[in-house]
């Protein structure tokens, strides 16, 4: 059977970068290949050069045929017809590709009638079709919605929705569920299967994700750098990779079944230069055991009690007063019109010891973002008490909470999106300080130099801007933030859920390193259990405002008691759960 995408010698060029060196795949009719790399390696240079989408400068060589047509050689009128209809791609990030100010209806209207001859109302109608066909609840009504009204999930099914609309040969997936909850993630991967299947369609899965690529794809190319480093079939990669990058990839990814925990294991990671040719190196740093020193386990033991329904879990400090403890905490938000309330937060309890991590996992919407943001106060607790170091903030005035906020402070998911973009990172540093009224201008800048020292950050960083840093560079910079306070309790939400597999990797050593330097406590939001099982010392799963179970780091992953959390564990793509102790 003939290759329906036969790609030799790709190369992209954006001025003296060159992007994609030498690359070539192919891809056969119904078959997933997946793309595998970290960012910067190319894979999306690579998916946009396939939709002749590269932005000027950038130059494309080398041939991709497809269906037997030379795709390069093809005019721009010939190239409209195939985009969209023949090829068409799923993009990362749904909330930028989507039209604000037209509903999501008129998207895919419009998507259709560009490629088919249709009347705007049957065009209507098969976008309702389309909805459907994705599993958008009630689509005729949520066809007229606009994508800011839409969850994550939903704008992720809709960008599906606009890119199967013309039943293509050939679908382009660009990381098409990062960043989603993992039962959102795979209802998106199981849909795109489906479809496939269904439509007879090919699919170029790009993710760096390895735990989806063994469930869903049929063979795996592996990119390093620009350049293609392994390809295999799936089965044959996951158990004997050829190439150390491979293993490294591997290695960095964790898994529910490896039972790691950071009190005695340090991730493996991978380090990336430039030789003295200007080529780029990697270096796999392998996985270590953790030494004990420093890391006192202020957690329960097995008997100890533990929360299901909301009741604090009687963890406490070696002085007896929790860190920080939350009693039965609400929280509501008006509605339009102040006709009703939604109850965000509805009577969670749960208590923090010094030195200790807590996992708080659930889906979007559940209620994590809230319930850290009011442990910040910023938002309002309707009722209930968030007791500090035994001083309850909920009362107090914006006056009383101004020195008790610098021992709580928050690592964001997105530290592009938090860090001023228009300010060097000195800058950022030391309005922190100066706002808290720390030290002078010669003392601010000691503390400064030290923090960047310990978050692994050069000197040379403080006279740089946020868009001048790799994402991994400026989460270390977002933790640098949150830590030259000298805080007890720094909240990290969802603080590596966009990151490569292996900046993850040295995002959560760097976070247990300094954890165990500084005596830090942690509040660890995130809705990737994996993640959670390694970081956390006690998990909390949330559903719907309320904290519906709890348990000790590897007992809930060994014997979820609640079906919420048994549906949590059963979507996790990859190999099954390991039902031994960590």
């Amino acid at each position: 059977m003939a290759n329906l995408l036969e790609v030799r010698d790709l190369r992209v060029r954006f001025g003296a970068h060159e992007a994609v060196r030498g690359l070539s795949f192919d891809v056969a009719p119904g078959e997933t290949l997946a793309l595998v790399g970290e960012s910067g390696c190319g894979k999306s240079a690579t998916a946009l050069s396939l939709m002749r989408l590269v932005p000027s400068p950038g130059r494309v060589s080398g041939s991709l045929r497809f269906d037997g047509h030379e795709l390069l050689d093809l005019p721009a009128r010939e190239i409209r017809e195939i985009r969209g209809k023949q090829i068409s791609m799923i993009f990362q990030e749904p909330m930028t590709s989507l039209n604000p100010v037209l509903s999501v209806g008129a998207q895919i209207v419009e998507t259709l009638r560009q490629h088919e001859r249709l009347t705007r109302s049957v065009a209507w109608q098969r976008a309702v079709e389309l909805l459907a066909l994705v599993q958008i609840p009630e689509p005729q009504r949520r066809a007229f919605d606009y994508p800011h009204e839409l969850s994550g999930g939903q704008r992720q099914r809709v960008m599906i929705a606009m890119a199967v609309a013309c039943r293509p040969r050939l679908l382009i997936a660009d990381e098409p569920t990062t960043a989603l909850d993992v039962t959102i993630q795979a209802h998106i991967l199981e849909l795109l299967d489906g479809l496939r299947h269904e439509l007879s369609m090919s699919l170029l899965l790009i993710t760096h994700d390895l735990s989806i690529v063994a469930k869903h794809a049929d063979r795996v190319a592996v990119m390093l750098a620009g350049e293609k480093v392994e390809e295999a079939p799936v089965a044959q990669l996951f158990s004997a990779p050829r190439h150390a990058y491979t293993r490294g990839l591997l290695g960095a990814s964790l898994n529910l079944a490896d039972h790691l925990h950071y009190r005695n294991w340090k991730l493996p990671e991978i380090r990336h230069g430039i030789d003295a040719d200007g080529q780029p190196t990697f270096a796999v740093l392998p996985r270590s055991a953790r030494t004990a020193q420093g890391v006192a386990d202020t957690g329960p033991r097995r008997g100890d009690p533990v929360s299901g329904t909301g009741t604090p879990d009687g963890v406490t400090s070696k002085a007896g007063t929790p860190l920080l403890e939350l009693r039965d905490l609400r929280i509501d938000y008006p509605q339009r019109h102040g006709k009703s309330i939604l109850r965000a937060v509805d009577g969670v309890s749960l208590q923090i010891a010094r030195g200790e991590t807590v996992g708080l996992v659930g889906e979007s919407g559940c209620g994590k973002s809230t319930l850290s943001k009011a442990i910040l106060r910023l938002v309002p607790a309707s009722s209930g008490a968030i007791l500090l170091r035994g001083t309850d903030l909920a009362p107090l005035s914006e006056r009383a909470l101004r020195p008790l906020r610098r021992h709580v402070q928050m690592v964001f998911q997105d530290p592009y999106a938090s860090l001023n973009p228009r300010r060097t990172v000195a800058d950022i540093l030391d309005t922190v300080l100066v706002v808290n009224g720390v030290g002078n201008a010669q003392q601010r800048r000691a503390r400064i130099v030290a923090m960047l020292d310990r978050v692994g950050l050069p000197r040379s960083a403080l006279a740089r801007f946020p868009h001048e840093f790799s994402g991994g560079q400026r989460q270390r910079i977002g933790i640098a933030r949150a830590l030259v306070l000298e805080p007890d309790l720094l909240i990290c939400d969802e603080p590596v859920s966009a990151l490569d597999v292996s900046i993850q990797a040295q995002i959560l050593n760097l976070l247990v390193d300094l954890k165990n330097e500084l005596g830090l406590a942690y509040l660890f939001i995130s809705h990737d259990l994996s993640v959670v099982r390694y970081i956390a010392d006690r998990v909390h799963v949330m559903q719907a405002g309320r904290i519906v179970e709890s348990g000790h780091h590897h007992e809930i992953w060994r014997a979820p008691q609640h079906p919420y959390t048994r549906s949590l564990l059963a979507a996790i793509p990859g190999r099954p759960v390991d039902s031994r102790a960590a």
